[in-house]
């Protein structure tokens, strides 16, 4: 039997022993990254693409285009084609969109979409693409939308892109980035980012309609061109204006709206930030705004800054682009998107240009569709495509 000293001093040890056994360890929340998936649920069927597969709503984190540090919520959706995945999963276009306001409200996966787009993108589902549609930093989300600054739509796209290849299934790192107006720069932008920023990204091409080019040249002649009013019967350049200046004025404190936009403007520029692009198309037509009645004649000076952000890095792509050009596109200028192609295809990037005759900006998007698909299947199979750098209209 042992004596009391003896179970007094074993207790102790236990009991020592006990005190210097580490605790287990709780395991420290992942680091935040770009391109990490936060939420995903079911997208209501009202904001999804008809006869599509299963669709969801996502919210991922970006790197903040506008600073180009810290990250920022931004939201979108994941839709898929109908039918089973082919092995390997499914290739992925990339949607950016175009413009649809700088107003949170306005962002596509809070809203149904147009005939337009249900055609087109349904097209590319029955191509057999799943569908990754930022709504990029800024709609949708918390913040200002840096409304056509290009390193913010390019990071909001690849991480669009990353977010979805990490956290949901049956996706194929193989990735046409595909965009119209607005869109089209993101998805220039995008490609032209993608080497640096997101390099485990496979992207294999381009597909943009309606694309704007902000050069330096390209705006001056813009703002010195005569005014042609499109469909709707206003100038497309007037609220394309008021759009980028709300989206200074929530970046830029130093902004000031007086130096861009005369007292006749002010109501429609105040407006530009709480409505969506229709409504304000309406209102300029409502009041009569024109680029002689609304414009200061330092405005080039006051939009300085955010016309800068628009330019993108490089005009040499790793991949090939595709440019669909409707003749009579009276919102972005034909002879701006030649000039794109132009000087692309003098950098070295491998450019097919079609030019669409009687076709305006929106509708260019469904007439390059078939052009469009033999694009994607040159360079989805690996196949060499022809270039195009002087397009006749067809």
């Amino acid at each position: 039997m042992k004596s009391v000293p003896r179970l007094v001093a074993a207790v102790s040890l236990l009991a020592l022993a006990a005190c210097q056994t580490p605790a287990p360890q709780v395991p420290a929340p992942p680091v935040p990254v770009s391109g990490a998936l936060t939420q995903h649920q079911p997208l209501a069927p009202a904001l999804g693409v008809t006869g599509s597969g299963p669709a969801f709503s996502i919210k991922y984190l970006s790197t903040n285009g506008v600073s180009g540090v810290g990250l920022v919520p931004v939201t979108g959706v994941v839709i898929y084609p109908a039918g089973p995945a082919p092995q390997g999963g499914w290739p992925v276009v990339a949607w950016a969109h175009g413009t649809v306001g700088v107003a949170n409200s306005c962002a596509p996966s809070l809203n149904p979409r147009s005939a337009r787009d249900q055609t087109y993108l349904g097209e590319w589902l029955r191509r057999g693409f799943a569908i990754v549609a930022t709504d990029y930093q800024g709609l949708g989300s918390d913040g200002t939308h840096p409304y056509l600054n290009a390193r913010t739509e390019a990071y909001s796209v690849l991480d669009g892109v990353k977010a979805a290849l990490a956290g949901l299934p049956d996706l194929s790192n193989n990735i046409m980035i595909v965009g119209q107006s607005q869109g089209a720069g993101a998805a220039f932008a995008s490609a032209a980012y993608a080497p640096a920023y997101a390099p485990a990204l496979h992207v294999r091409g381009v597909v943009a309609t309606g694309i704007p080019y902000m050069s330096p040249e390209v705006i001056k002649a813009v703002l010195h061109a005569k005014p042609q009013n499109s469909a709707s019967g206003i100038d497309p350049v007037v609220a394309y204006a008021l759009l980028i200046g709300a989206s200074e004025a929530g970046l830029n404190p130093a902004f000031n709206p007086e130096q861009a936009f005369t007292p006749r403007a002010m109501p429609a520029f105040h407006a530009a930030s709480e409505i969506c692009a229709r409504p304000l198309m309406e209102r300029i037509k409502t009041e009569g705004l024109t680029r002689a009645n609304a414009f200061e004649p330092t405005l080039p000076q006051a939009l300085a800054p955010a016309f800068k952000g628009m330019l993108f890095p490089t005009l040499k792509l790793d991949v090939p682009l595709f440019v669909g050009i409707g003749m009579t596109d009276r919102d972005v200028a034909p002879q701006g998107q030649l000039m794109l192609v132009k000087d692309a295809c003098k950098a070295g990037t491998v450019v097919q240009a079609h030019l669409y005759k009687g076709q305006d900006h929106s509708q260019a998007v469904l007439a390059s569709m078939v052009d469009s698909a033999a694009f994607t299947a040159a360079v989805m199979s690996g196949q060499p495509v022809q270039a195009v750098c002087t397009p006749v209209a067809q």
